[in-house]
Order: structure tokens, then C-alpha cells, then sequence
């Protein structure tokens, strides 16, 4: 039986190129929510922006951003069109913004990753990654609060060997994702997005790029009804 969001994918992909299935549906493959960055009162916009680049370079699809009392703005030369691909989430509306992200996080299954030079819990080698993770990164003066170590599921660092205790955060983010990504690749662990996921987030990559993409998605949704 065919159901109703494959029809809209169906009428959607003969509207786009050729190219842009090709690309969707290579991208989608590769798209993984078992792995999630969020970010800690940033306030660089360079930084977040550069983050934000690398997320979706990497496959990730979500961006969590947590505004204590700084505002998180994409600079679209460093970002490149990153924002268009990548869903990112803002925590910014309630007087601990920080719990909010944590505990929607949990909720979601995800194991809380406090990255931090200063332990020796686990290295970005060894760190365990069978169930969903989410890496929190806080910026350079101060790292991240105390609340996300203290309910830190792991905490995590990158080694390095010089006399500089710390990594620039967006450069932190870029060295942790691919080494993370390379593990899950040589792994067994089942973390790419299931055949449905990539489908409906295919649907939203094409409304993204068509204009009226919402209205005509509606008007497939209608067309179904009449078929099917």
C-alpha cells in the first residue's frame, strides 16, 4: 500500500532536477541523528556559524543552541547554506535554557557528553557510542557550566600534545566530529537515519528549495485523498 508521504516524495521529485534527487538522496543516506552537537551560550557568531558548516559536512541533522544570554546568529559567508540543511534548535525562551536542552535530549534516548580538556574519562577514541550521544561544547574562556559536567552522562576530550590547553571551539567540534564519524562508519552500530526518516526529510529539503514548496506539498497531500 502506498503511503501518503512516499506519494509527496513521488510528486515533489518531478518537479526538482535530476541533480538535486541525486544529491537528496545521497545526502539523506549519509544523514545520521545518532550523533547531535549542542552548543552552550557561544558567543562568537563565526564560531557557531563555522559549527553549525561542520555539522552538516558531517552528516549530522540537528544543531541544538542554548541562549543563555547570548543570541545565536548564522553569518551566511561561514555558514555557507548550512543552516538550510541542518535543523537547528534554539533554547533560549525560559529562565534555564541549559536544562531545557538537557532534559529534551534525554527524553530522546541520548546519552549527555560534556567535552572538557581537563579529565582523563574518556578520549574521542575510546569514548562509547552504542547508544545515541550528544555533545555539549561551552565556549573557550569558560568552557561549559558546571551543570552540564555535573549531569554529564561522559565526559570527553581531544588529546593534544602542545602547551595550549584548547582548541578553538569551531576546530574542537570539526576534529571530534570526524574522528566520531570514521568510528560509527568502521563500526557495527546501526546510526544512519531509517529509510523513512530520509524520506520525509527529503520532503523537507525539497520544500526548502521550492517556492510555494509548503502549499504544493498540501496539494499532494489533497491529490492522495482523491487516489488512494
Amino acid at each position: 500500500m502506498t503511503e501518503i508521504n512516499d506519494f509527496i516524495l513521488e510528486e515533489f521529485y518531478k518537479i526538482i532536477t535530476s541533480n538535486k534527487v541525486e544529491m537528496f538522496d545521497r545526502i539523506a543516506a549519509n544523514r545520521t541523528k545518532h550523533i547531535t552537537v549542542a552548543l552552550e551560550n557561544i558567543y562568537q557568531e563565526h564560531n557557531a556559524s563555522a559549527v553549525l558548516r561542520s555539522c552538516d559536512c558531517f552528516g549530522l541533522q540537528d544543531l541544538h543552541v542554548i541562549e543563555q544570554s547570548n543570541l545565536f546568529a548564522v553569518q551566511r559567508d561561514i555558514a555557507l547554506g548550512a543552516g538550510r540543511w541542518v535543523d537547528i534548535y534554539n533554547y533560549a525562551i525560559s529562565d534555564n535554557p541549559t536544562d531545557d536542552c538537557i532534559l529534551n535530549l534525554q527524553n530522546q534516548g541520548y546519552k549527555i557528553v560534556a567535552t572538557t580538556p581537563h579529565t582523563d574519562a574518556f578520549t574521542i577514541h575510546d569514548l562509547p557510542l552504542n547508544e545515541p550521544v550528544a555533545f555539549f561544547f561551552g565556549t573557550e574562556r569558560q568552557g561549559l557550566s558546571d551543570e552540564v559536567i555535573n549531569r554529564a552522562d561522559y565526559c570527553v576530550k581531544i588529546p593534544m600534545y602542545g602547551f595550549t590547553e584548547s582548541f578553538n571551539i569551531s576546530v574542537s567540534v570539526a576534529i571530534l566530529l570526524q574522528t566520531i564519524r570514521q568510528r560509527l562508519e568502521l563500526s557495527s552500530i546501526d546510526w544512519k537515519l531509517t529509510k523513512k526518516q530520509q524520506r520525509d526529510l527529503k520532503i523537507d529539503w525539497c520544500k526548502k528549495i521550492l517556492n510555494g514548496g509548503v502549499a504544493l506539498e498540501e496539494e499532494f497531500r489533497k491529490r492522495f485523498e482523491k487516489e488512494f
